[in-house]
């Protein structure tokens, strides 16, 4: 359309900026808004299965929504773990961890707007961190009563790695890679199956975006200092570190077992070559007819 040329914005960064935030907004309201809908209705209208499909369609939408532009990190320990490897600009790091904590911020803002009525129905006013009533976990994730520190680290340690290797398998052309237009669905379904193997622990938060800016709107929307400390627990800071070890672990595990050991292309057959170039040709094409709709 004619008048979006007047919007159009030139400057690379702003572009990466803009796409991870809008990535992680739509995340987040996916993610958060089915969470919010079992919670706040008892599981009548959502469940533990329910929440884990649901978890997956808001990595893949938030995906979608932007990785032709800045790739479609919309997860900080993802973008910190990419520049450990040389696969990302530590210069753009801040910007896109900016855009993807204003992103999640801004997200659990309107999920809070939505469902205020249906949040007073349920606890009368009385915003609560633990009990029977407790609606935080809506927006962030909590342990169980059984969990330790260093249990949850272990936990989203293990989680994100297995997320991360997953990311790079599903994006490395030479090893079977997934089509350009699958990879958003691909990644949605190691999100998925995360959430089935390790989300009864602390809810498999595996992204510091997913975590501490919805919990820093909870502090700010009512709920007080408990969501930093829940039974005296400092328990904030493992959604954040264990993502970020995480995914520094799995990147370096799958290029240590699989990615390093490629044949570079210099010693490849020149038919073998060929074949490699074709395709590489072939998925840019991909990449720009997908960028074109």
């Amino acid at each position: 359309m004619a008048w979006t040329q007047h919007l159009r914005i030139k400057n690379q960064w702003v572009k990466e900026f803009l796409a991870e935030f809008l990535g992680t907004f739509v995340l987040m309201l996916f993610g958060d808004g089915n969470v919010a809908q079992s919670v706040l209705s008892r599981e009548a209208y959502g469940d533990f299965l329910s929440i884990n499909l649901g978890w997956w369609v808001a990595v893949t939408m938030g995906i979608y929504a932007s990785a032709g532009i800045s790739g479609g990190h919309i997860n900080p320990a993802v973008s910190l773990a990419l520049a450990v490897v040389g696969k990302f600009s530590w210069k753009k790091l801040p910007v896109y961890v900016l855009a993807q904590f204003i992103g999640a911020f801004a997200a659990s803002a309107c999920l809070y707007g939505v469902y205020l009525d249906a949040l007073n129905a349920f606890d009368g006013g009385n915003r609560m961190v633990l009990g029977v009533n407790a609606s935080a976990m809506i927006w962030a994730t909590y342990p169980q009563e059984y969990l330790t520190l260093q249990g949850g680290l272990g936990d989203q340690i293990l989680g994100t790695a297995l997320l991360m290797l997953s990311v790079l398998a599903i994006t490395d052309k030479r090893n079977n890679g997934a089509p350009a237009g699958m990879v958003a669905i691909m990644v949605g379904l190691s999100v998925l199956g995360i959430g089935l193997s390790f989300g009864s622990n602390c809810g498999y938060a595996i992204n510091p975006a997913r975590d501490f800016p919805p919990r820093l709107f909870t502090y700010c929307a009512g709920w007080g200092t408990e969501v930093w400390t829940p039974r005296g627990m400092h328990w904030w800071f493992v959604p954040i570190v264990g993502p970020c070890i995480g995914a520094i672990g799995g990147a370096l595990l799958y290029i240590l077992c699989v990615e390093a050991h490629h044949t570079p292309e210099h010693e490849m057959p020149i038919t073998d070559q060929e074949e490699n170039i074709s395709a590489d040709i072939i998925m840019k094409r991909r990449d720009e007819d997908s960028n074109s709709l």
